[in-house]
């Protein structure tokens, strides 16, 4: 019966993960690639905005076993990541933001050159005890429009979920379904020159299956939404669900950041249509959530 075989494949799954806890620390090859990342450090050693190679060096090792042994990430199109500057445009799911981790990581483990991709998160972040400061030594960014021209004039990859949080908290009723796409990411692309690179992240929306949103309880703690799912701890631990992520070519827009609505909406909808195209396929290709 299928359920039998899931909940096999969900042991092996799991069973795999524990065979990747023997040895987390960080092998030489690893610590090269961080070596090669391309930043611009200060005398502290990080750079303006906080990230920190050294505490990157610390992390990778753990990092490596989610990559490759939790989430047995599978990377498609890597390599159409441009060495300069781009913006990187994915769907957005599971209550916690693995995806945008896993991204990163494909980025930076299986790109060449590797990439410190930089990731924009939303207002709430910084509010959260914790959680900011790792986000801000691991090079994620607030996301305002300042932030992200300051290091698309230095060459960087930034990553971008125009869904936001509505995506980020969707239920399971509406996974694979992207939500209303933001519009600064193209006026950012619009000023900057940047090409847009779509990224479809499949296996993510199945982590943490939420069946409802307390919202009005998640405002109490300063949060966007707390959602009732079927992982542990808010989605804290996810389902060693299988990813993978198909890196699109690069999407190249002519015009002006400042033009009218409508005709930066149009663009919008050509990448959020090209990305909810590579979500189809990607969902059509795979066999299976855990395999």
């Amino acid at each position: 019966m299928d359920w039998v075989q899931g909940a096999g494949r969900l042991l092996d799954a799991v069973s795999k993960a524990n065979e990747g806890l023997a040895d987390l620390t960080a092998s030489e090859e690893m610590l090269a690639r961080i070596d090669r990342v391309k930043t611009q450090l200060g005398p502290e050693g990080v750079d303006p905005f906080g990230f920190d190679p050294a505490y990157v060096r610390q992390l990778i090792g753990f990092g490596s076993w989610l990559y490759r042994y939790y989430f047995r990430c599978q990377v498609f199109g890597v390599q159409n990541l441009p060495q300069g500057r781009c913006l990187l445009i994915a769907n957005h799911s599971g209550q916690l933001p693995y995806d945008g981790m896993m991204i990163a990581l494909a980025a930076f483990f299986d790109g060449e050159p590797p990439r410190a991709v930089r990731s924009m998160v939303d207002r709430f972040v910084p509010n959260t005890p914790f959680v900011s400061p790792t986000l801000a030594r691991l090079g994620q960014v607030l996301g305002t429009p300042q932030n992200c021209e300051r290091l698309l004039k230095d060459e960087q990859a930034i990553l971008v979920f125009p869904e936001g949080v509505a995506g980020l908290n969707k239920l399971y009723r509406d996974r694979y379904r992207l939500q209303r796409f933001g519009h600064g990411f193209m006026r950012l692309a619009l000023k900057m020159n940047a090409p847009i690179v779509p990224v479809a992240v499949i296996g993510a929306e199945e982590q943490a299956p939420s069946f409802a949103n307390m919202r009005l309880l998640g405002r109490m703690f300063g949060l966007p939404a707390l959602p009732l799912t079927l992982a542990p701890f808010f989605g804290a631990i996810p389902l060693p669900t299988r990813y993978r992520l198909h890196f699109g070519t690069p999407m190249f827009f002519d015009g002006d950041a400042d033009d009218e609505e409508p005709a930066v909406a149009q663009k919008v909808r050509e990448v959020k249509n090209r990305l909810q195209s590579m979500v189809h396929d990607g969902l059509e290709a795979r066999e299976h959530i855990f395999w």
